[in-house]
């Protein structure tokens, strides 16, 4: 289990997932663009929904605790990349399409973990309530 550290918020996250994320939100840093990264909480912390601001100027850590890169699964970076471009902003998913449950700590708060949720197979990525990319 990985994790995502910024300001003041660690995010754990498998590796393979954070291998994918890191790919889609230093693509977007790199570009001097801030975002809204979101996700569904795991049922840890009350299975809600939590969501950061990201912007180039701000700390950010990614720690794998693997030491192996996972093989990258293209279509799932597209989807992650569509949807850290629109007006929603980023949505953690699943590479199903379905959201993904995460767990998260604050400076003073308790800790929660990312995990998997059981989703249906892929239809149209629309209609798993992720963002689309047609306005």
């Amino acid at each position: 289990m990985g994790s995502l550290r910024y300001d003041g918020v660690v995010v754990h996250v498998d590796d393979r997932t954070l291998s994918h994320l890191q790919i889609v939100i230093v693509n977007k840093l790199r570009r001097n663009q801030s975002f809204l990264m979101s996700w569904k909480d795991s049922p840890e912390v009350g299975d809600g929904r939590s969501s950061i601001w990201l912007h180039p100027q701000m700390l950010l850590h990614f720690k794998f605790e693997g030491s192996k890169a996972p093989t990258i699964n293209e279509e799932w970076l597209k989807t992650l990349a569509e949807s850290a471009d629109s007006s929603r902003g980023l949505i953690v998913t699943s590479e199903l399409g379905g959201l993904r449950s995460l767990t998260f700590t604050e400076k003073g708060r308790a800790e929660t973990t990312l995990t998997q949720t059981p989703t249906e197979p892929r239809q149209r990525h629309h209609e798993q309530g992720a963002p689309s990319n047609h306005h």
